[in-house]
């Protein structure tokens, strides 16, 4: 392919995403992005006091979720969970994440929606883990027992949950495509863990959430494309 094909393809695939970014960014400056620099600020605190030998264990007790805890406590840890790094990984790499995509979320989806659909992907995470233990670690889809242990914390399967619904938003399918098979090689070929099953949970249920969307949203429209309209002559 051609480098001016290439570049067309780059301007189809990412053009109307990048200009949305663009021009939020000029307009408001960091003003476009309030509740993605809170997310990040509370990172950075969480981080700091969990390393502390007084602040290990009230971090654990309001954001930590395993799936061996009593369902209703750890519906109630998931939305701090977000923000509790991993122990395990660098938690620069969580700050970038958060400030890239939820960013990147907040202007094209707005803050309201992408704390949702955060939400929603982590709490996808949370629910898989308790099924895939009850499946075992006979089936293909599911965890063994020591999983149940496993400390589940921080932002990764939001921002990977955020990156699906954003590039659908924008139709940016190739990047959808990507990232959506970019899980599934983790699982398969890296990484077969809690962590690389979650994301791919994450995935599916974006993915259901933006398709169903997408079907209600053809059914408002006729079959020349444009809105139906009720019996009262208004538009639905």
């Amino acid at each position: 392919m051609s480098e001016p094909a290439l570049r067309r393809a780059a301007r189809a695939e990412w053009g109307p995403l990048l200009r949305t970014v663009r021009s939020a960014l000029a307009a408001r400056k960091l003003r476009a992005i309030p509740v993605t620099l809170t997310a990040v600020c509370l990172t950075v605190v969480f981080q700091f006091v969990q390393n502390q030998s007084w602040g290990y264990r009230p971090i654990q007790n309001i954001g930590s979720v395993q799936a061996d805890e009593h369902l209703w406590l750890a519906l109630l840890r998931t939305p701090l969970s977000l923000f509790v790094p991993a122990l395990d990984l660098p938690v620069w790499g969580a700050l970038a994440q958060m400030l890239v995509v939820f960013g990147i979320a907040e202007i094209c989806l707005g803050r309201w929606r992408m704390l949702a659909v955060a939400y929603t992907a982590t709490l996808a995470g949370t629910m898989y883990a308790r099924i895939g233990l009850w499946l075992g670690a006979d089936s293909p889809l599911g965890l063994p027992d020591a999983d149940a242990y496993v400390i589940d914390t921080g932002p990764s399967a939001a921002v990977v949950g955020l990156a699906v619904l954003v590039c659908w938003h924008h139709r940016a399918w190739l990047s959808c495509a990507l990232v959506s098979a970019a899980m599934v090689f983790e699982v398969v070929f890296i990484k077969n863990n809690l962590a690389g099953k979650e994301h791919v949970a994450a995935v599916l249920v974006v993915l259901v959430v933006c398709a169903v969307g997408e079907l209600r949203r053809r059914s408002r429209r006729g079959p020349d494309g444009t809105r139906r309209v009720s019996g009262s002559g208004r538009p639905r």
